[in-house]
């Protein structure tokens, strides 16, 4: 079934999970040669086709066309292999912000043959320890800035032999640049397989030992030739800006392979604030969007004030389920949809989602192009219509962990399991009604809490909140809101008891909040996902 491959370093293609515990892998509409290198793809082919002379990567106060970027990959490559001697197949974990050095060192190691695992500033020693440890990596590179936390990782790891330094800045002063500065922009990249390894995704938000997603260099263009084409309608005049860390999947997909692809333009920021995207989009009249539904509530306001962003014709939501009143703001004041959709590490990237001329107020939409979806009970029996079950999912990409033995949990009969819970109407169309550990039972009622925040969101006093279940003695569980109030609005007991009083008049009367708590700020990731489970630990502390 796998095809050949390109690594002498064979741990990855070692410690994929055995063939039965796969899901099934619809590659039809997806063909490949054998051998293929994501990263010659999205650079050297890219100038091939005439794009040499599109920008490509716009950030730190510099711009960089595909012929640049080609001929920057290539030099890097070159000293990662002859200098550093990285082999075909060995782990080199990459450590940096968005920014067009990172995307470089990126497609320059998988142009080298080597297996990326891209990770966050924010990851401290001991994090990216664990990283190093499940992935046994040899190598980093790490944005000088942000060397101390790997150097401490290194001194202590049994696997981490180098630290390489490069410059994340524009100056190209660092160890790396340097050596590269010496080299050829030509490079003979690896021949690897389609079935080789090119990148780990290491799992956001998880508890216990990190889990590994292992993505092949056929997944990487499979994510943009599907959902980005058919759904984005991506373009080489394509400007792109978001705030997902390309540490992510759904940040490297959407903000690096996406246009990259299709010879468009990626802007990178460093610190990805809706400020700061503000002034992306209007600076450089950007037009595909990807952030969380709280940053574009930030857009909405910014827009009151004056805020040009006219140019965007996509803002894609995901990352966070999107409340219908955002969706419905978005629409009022652009004239144009957001498009939310559901992606997962375990798949690469998005894989139900919304349309032009085809979207609706909390909806996910419908499957990508050769995904197909379906809800099912603990049993994997399919419910019915309109009845909130488990989505399951299966289609070009899925869930392989890195030896891992809760592959058989994820993977069940050949779908991938989620972890979301989901209705389906009788039009084919996905709603999505909490993660499944979010599902609040109280009192015998099932209440998703999505659905409690979204009629809480559509209350002019609400400027953020976030919703748990919090433990009752008489009914096991009730409702609990954590609520930051907008400018003007006060925490008293008597806009507690408004805000109860409109989710009563807006939804259900059961799924009210019985206990509202105001609150300066929410606890987020770098993505913008509100950390649910921190308020649970706070609240049981």
């Amino acid at each position: 079934m796998l095809g050949p491959t390109a690594h002498t370093d064979s741990f990855t293609r070692d410690k994929l999970p055995p063939l039965n515990e796969w899901p099934e892998i619809n590659l039809d509409g997806f063909d490949y040669p054998e051998y293929l290198n994501a990263g010659v793809e999205l650079t050297d082919k890219m100038v091939e086709q005439g794009f040499g002379d599109n920008t490509a990567l716009i950030g730190n106060g510099r711009q960089r066309t595909y012929k640049e970027l080609a001929d920057w990959t290539n030099r890097i490559a070159h000293a990662l292999v002859e200098d550093y001697g990285i082999k075909p197949g060995n782990r080199v974990l990459i450590r940096s912000a968005n920014n067009p050095a990172m995307v470089a060192c990126w497609l320059a190691a998988t142009k080298a043959g080597a297996v990326v695992v891209n990770t966050m500033p924010m990851l401290r020693a001991g994090e990216l320890g664990q990283i190093v440890d499940k992935a046994e990596i040899e190598f980093a590179l790490c944005d000088t800035r942000l060397m101390d936390e790997l150097v401490a990782c290194a001194k202590d790891s049994k696997f981490l032999k180098k630290v390489i330094g490069f410059d994340g800045t524009a100056n190209h002063d660092a160890e790396l640049d340097r050596i590269a500065l010496t080299k050829s922009v030509k490079f003979e990249a690896v021949k690897t397989g389609r079935d080789d390894v090119a990148l780990l995704g290491f799992t956001s938000g998880t508890t216990g030992s990190p889990k590994a997603t292992m993505h092949f260099h056929r997944d990487l263009l499979i994510i943009a030739d599907g959902y980005a084409k058919e759904v984005l309608n991506v373009t080489p005049d394509d400007v792109f800006v978001g705030s997902p860390p390309l540490a992510f999947t759904f940040g490297l997909g959407g903000l690096a392979i996406f246009p990259l692809r299709f010879g468009a333009t990626a802007t990178l920021l460093e610190k990805a604030s809706p400020p700061n995207m503000i002034e992306i989009i209007e600076t450089y009249k950007a037009t595909v969007c990807f952030t969380a539904p709280t940053a574009y509530r930030v857009m909405l306001s910014a827009m009151e004030d004056g805020a040009d962003l006219s140019s965007l014709r996509a803002a894609v939501s995901a990352g966070e389920t999107l409340p219908a009143p955002v969706y419905e703001a978005w629409m009022a004041k652009t004239g144009k949809p957001m498009l939310d959709g559901i992606g997962a590490t375990e798949m690469l990237h998005i894989f139900i989602s919304n349309r032009f001329g085809d979207s609706h107020p909390a909806c996910t939409g419908r499957p990508v192009g050769g995904y197909e979806a379906k809800i099912v009970d603990h049993d994997m029996n399919e419910v019915p219509v309109g009845t909130v079950g488990r989505l399951a999912v299966r289609g070009p990409t899925g869930c392989r962990y890195l030896d891992d033995v809760r592959q058989a949990v994820y993977v069940r009969d050949g779908w991938n399991l989620t972890g979301d819970a989901f209705f389906v109407d009788e039009n084919g169309y996905y709603h999505f009604a909490a993660r499944n550990d979010d599902m609040i039972v109280s009192s015998g009622y099932n209440i998703a809490g999505p659905e409690v925040e979204a009629a809480l969101l559509s209350h002019e006093a609400v400027a953020e909140c976030a919703v748990i279940g919090a433990p009752d003695e008489d009914r096991g569980t009730i409702v609990q809101a954590h609520i930051v109030l907008a400018d003007g609005f006060h925490p008293t007991p008597e806009m507690a008891k408004q805000l109860q009083d409109h989710v009563k008049a807006t939804i259900a009367p059961f799924k009210y909040p019985r206990s509202v708590v105001f609150i300066e700020t929410l606890p987020k990731t770098a993505t913008g996902k509100i950390q649910r489970f921190r308020l649970k630990q706070e609240m049981s502390a």
